[in-house]
């Protein structure tokens, strides 16, 4: 327990501020660890400093020059800080609030649109680096890839190589944007989603091509800030993984922001000019002429560059790591997190499966070392939306009999004092056990309201539990008690 709090206290007063990522330079050749940690993303992140708690030596290596992963560099951390950014600088919280525009995107520059997030950015390299040092991870920067089963060769930046051996060794490169070579790239004004955060100009129109969940969120961050914005995909419905009453209320939300869905249509060509617009051919279209495009056709892993052949570590389809159950390999002192295994591919998710494998390296009697059965996944569009557990149409599916809780955030004093009117919580019960089997949440703060709902699902409550408990007044916790009175077996729907 004590090393659980002293880890807690770690994340709360590590602030050690450095102006690149540490290396360590002045170990011996052929350094002897137990656990190399590849990758410093959130998964390599927990797993390092959760193994350094066990009084282990712990070795990351790491390619780029700041820790984070795409998480904190190029991700979930710059493009959630955007959207906060857009929904500051467009004044779209406030026109709802004072019934007048506050806007200064007219004037807004790329540097307003950036700062706050290279701040954030910044303020995540701090800790994360501050946290390795207080634990006294050992970092090495460079590319690793594997000479053996035990060993890793890394590739400095200056040229030289150092050799480390690993006890255990856990994969955790992540993945990067897909970039197929007929897309022109090289061009100024096309883009994946990494290198979009180094635009010099706020585009006076966009084309987002590929409507999964990164299109969709930047998509509503150009239609904030008043860019004329196109989202095209080849799909007839908006994230089909989504609660369908979700997705429709999504797309509708998009519409009513500026956001021009041109669902079931493929681009088929683009060439890029010189100068002036880009025009984009679409299939059974009209063509679409903008400023700059964006292309968000997923991401993919770079195993392969690990050399993982020469540890003796299989791939599967898409580059992925095949891992049991507690992430291990077919090499059983080698684990993978993260991106590189597969779905759900989210910065949470990436970190748990690092704690879990950590936990089963080196203490698999405790009984905190499995992941959770619950995930939650959370999407920042404009609104942002949270889900966890079923859908409506997968238990239709499995013929499960079922109950929905339905309430809107308009019907809460909370919901009327922060300007959302269109927000709601959709709850799904077992009609025999009245457990909860699934929550969805569109919405202001939906990736908190969320949480409750995850939580009745871990301890397997349900509506009774949100009938029992007092919530506070104003909040948006009470969605859930009015939910539960909706629930159609009460017949009050």
């Amino acid at each position: 327990m004590g090393a659980i709090v002293g880890w807690r206290w770690g994340f709360a007063k590590a602030l050690l501020h450095q102006n690149e990522f540490s290396e360590c330079v002045d170990m011996p050749d052929g350094e002897s660890f137990d656990l190399i940690v590849i990758g410093a993303g959130p998964g390599g992140e927990m797993g390092a400093l959760r193994t350094a708690i066990l009084g282990k030596r712990v070795a990351v290596v790491e390619k780029e020059a700041e820790p984070g992963g795409a998480s904190v560099n190029t991700g979930t951390v710059p493009s959630k800080t955007l959207r906060e950014t857009a929904l500051a600088l467009s004044g779209l919280r406030s026109r709802d609030l004072y019934g007048v525009d506050l806007s200064i995107r007219r004037g807004a520059t790329v540097d307003d649109f950036l700062h706050h997030e290279r701040q954030v950015r910044q303020s995540e390299h701090s800790r994360i680096r501050g946290l390795f040092e207080k634990f006294g991870v050992t970092v090495f920067h460079g590319r690793g890839e594997f000479a053996d089963p035990h060993t890793v060769t890394v590739h400095q930046p200056d040229g030289t190589t150092r050799t480390l051996h690993g006890e255990n060794i856990l994969i955790a490169t992540g993945s990067v944007p897909i970039r197929p070579a007929e897309i022109p790239f090289d061009h100024n004004r096309i883009h994946d989603s990494d290198e979009l955060l180094n635009i010099h100009e706020l585009p006076r129109s966009i084309a987002v091509i590929g409507a999964g969940v990164i299109g969709c969120e930047y998509a509503c961050m150009f239609a904030a800030l008043g860019v004329e914005t196109y989202l095209i995909d080849g799909r007839e419905k908006l994230l089909p993984q989504l609660d369908a009453e979700i997705s429709a209320s999504l797309a509708k939300a998009m519409r009513a922001l500026g956001v021009q869905l041109v669902l079931g249509r493929a681009v088929e060509r683009f060439p890029p000019p010189s100068d002036g617009d880009i025009e984009l051919t679409l299939s059974g279209g009209t063509p679409v002429h903008v400023h700059h495009v964006l292309f968000c056709a997923g991401r993919m892993c770079r195993t392969p560059d690990l050399k993982p052949e020469l540890a003796g570590v299989q791939l599967a389809e898409k580059n992925r790591v095949p891992v049991n159950e507690h992430f291990q390999t077919n090499v059983p002192h080698i684990y993978a997190v993260g991106d590189v295994i597969g779905f759900p591919a989210l910065a949470s998710t990436s970190a748990e499966q690092g704690r879990a494998a950590a936990i089963h390296m080196f203490d698999n009697r405790h009984p905190e070392y499995a992941v959770a059965q619950v995930l939650p996944a959370g999407i920042y569009t404009i609104p942002e939306l949270s889900c966890a557990g079923a859908t409506e149409d997968e238990l239709k599916a499995k013929g499960v009999e079922y109950a929905v809780g339905r309430a809107e955030y308009a019907e809460v004093a909370r919901g009327k004092i922060i300007g959302d009117g269109s927000g709601f919580l959709k709850l799904l019960f077992d009609k025999q056990t009245r457990k909860l089997l699934g929550v969805h949440v569109i919405g202001e703060h939906a990736t908190e309201v969320v949480h409750i709902g995850v939580m009745a699902m871990m301890t397997e409550a349900g509506v009774d539990l949100f009938l029992r408990t007092c919530f506070n007044y104003p909040t948006l916790g009470e969605l859930y008690k009015l939910a539960a009175l909706r629930a159609d077996f009460f017949g009050l729907s």
